[in-house]
């Protein structure tokens, strides 16, 4: 990696941080006018069934998925920055074409490429975050991040409820619209934000050509190599394990409330307005103590997977003793402050590890397939965890604990072969500082890359 823009390895703001923030901002507020109302917003958008709305979205949803590979590729060929406006673009078109989209054939094209830029987002946002930040940094716009798209999320989803309370189902079509107008004011707003680049040769910080990589002794740039990194695809299948933990929420929780505990739906919508005002109010200062600690970016992932198992034995517990309607709301209350804490303190430092153990030249790839990882999880939620619940309520939690503490485990296992910048957000100074050797006066010429040590390889068990 190039050594040019030091300070931002210690933790400096980014060029156009506000800009990139504020963009985010804005985009969740147009995601949040949706998704909560997904079948009924785009039911009368269309004015289609709302089966007919279901299947469709089901299946473009599912093509989304298929192309992420390509759209790592994208990256690593023409910058995440570039990308993500084409993305923020794409989705503005589709929102906007949405309320002419009046017939099954229409609906299905525009849904379908919309369903691609959304599927691919969150691998370019991710890549746009190691493309502009270093260090520290990086952490810090993770949470911040974050944060922000909590926020965002539920000032749509209020914004979204007062429209329909002025204009009632009309007012859908205005919605949409506002997403249109979101996403593409997020797009101006992100294209300030400017990559952070070498002093010397003003090329990108650490980018590296795929002919250069295959000079340093790695695999061919490109997928070969992702599948080639052991280590990555070790920290990959760990994060499946936690991804499993971020689903409980959304899909479980209701199920296991409504089914097993015999609680009313309010219980479900208290455990979401809890979730969402942590993040939102706390996501930021509880990153900062992270980082501040100077702990490695593998034990905070670790310590938030514990959190999770913490909260997911609490409804092994709660689901056991079946106290009355009172004590199982403030046990519940207390269960998702302990998950929503744990998911605060895993989620930067589990972003930021992925980040930075990809090779820059081939970063787009690396964290599509890391991607895939939420994207297999969330699929396979609803059916796991309901077969789960068919047998016994507290069976599920029991797997997810098992599955959260194998991760914590796993983590600190993975910590040595990990490359030292992953896991450090900010390098020991016994790994920073390097003493020259004095060159003999007659060198005897080998080539160029024997004895290099292997870009690869990790220097974190030093510590």
């Amino acid at each position: 990696m190039g050594e040019g823009s030091a300070g931002r390895r210690a933790g400096e703001r980014v060029e156009g941080e506000r800009s990139l923030l504020l963009g985010v901002g804005v985009s969740a507020i147009g995601i949040g006018m949706y998704v909560p109302f997904s079948l009924v917003f785009f039911h009368h958008v269309t004015g289609l069934s709302f089966a007919v709305v279901g299947v469709v979205l089901t299946v473009t949803g599912l093509a989304g998925l298929a192309v992420m590979p390509l759209a790592g590729t994208a990256v690593d060929r023409f910058g995440a920055r570039r990308v993500n406006l084409l993305l923020y673009a794409v989705r503005a078109l589709g929102f906007a074409l949405y309320p002419l989209a009046d017939t099954l054939p229409a609906f299905a094209a525009v849904a379908l490429v919309t369903a691609l830029a959304d599927r691919s987002f969150p691998v370019v946002q991710q890549s746009l975050i190691g493309e502009v930040a270093r260090g520290s940094s990086r952490d810090r716009l993770q949470a911040s991040i974050r944060a922000l798209q909590n926020a965002g999320m539920g000032a749509g989803a209020l914004i979204v409820s007062g429209v329909l309370a002025v204009w009632g189902t009309a007012g859908f079509t205005h919605t949409a619209w506002g997403n249109a107008v979101a996403f593409a004011l997020a797009g101006l707003l992100v294209a300030r934000v400017k990559p952070v680049r070498d002093a010397a040769t003003g090329a990108v910080t650490g980018a590296t050509t795929p002919a250069a990589a295959g000079s340093a002794g790695l695999p061919s740039a490109g997928y070969r190599m992702v599948l080639a990194d052991r280590p990555f695809l070790g920290l990959t299948a760990v994060n499946f394990l936690t991804a499993l933990g971020y689903s409980a929420l959304s899909v479980l929780f209701p199920l296991y409330i409504a089914t097993w505990l015999n609680g009313p739906d309010s219980l479900t919508g208290a455990a979401f307005t809890v979730n969402t005002a942590l993040c939102a109010g706390a996501g930021v200062l509880i990153a900062g103590l992270v980082r501040r600690s100077g702990a490695r970016r593998t034990r905070s992932a670790a310590l938030g997977a514990l959190l999770f198992a913490a909260a997911f034995v609490g409804q092994i517990v709660l689901g056991t003793v079946r106290p009355g309607r009172t004590a199982t709301l403030i046990a519940l209350l207390v269960i998702v402050v302990v998950y929503t804490v744990g998911e605060l303190v895993h989620s930067p430092s589990g972003g930021a590890l992925s980040v930075s153990a990809a090779p820059e030249s081939v970063r787009g790839r690396y964290l599509a397939t890391y991607q895939l990882s939420y994207s297999l999880a969330s699929a396979l939620a609803p059916s796991l965890f309901t077969a789960l619940l068919s047998v016994d309520g507290r069976l599920p939690w029991a797997v997810l604990t098992v599955a959260a503490l194998g991760a914590a485990l796993a983590l600190t296992r993975l910590e040595r072969r990990l490359p030292a910048e992953a896991v450090y957000a900010t390098p020991p100074a016994a790994t920073a500082t390097v003493t020259p050797t004095p060159a003999p006066a007659t060198v005897t010429p080998t080539p160029a890359t024997a004895g290099a040590p292997n870009p690869r390889e990790s220097v974190a068990g030093a510590a």
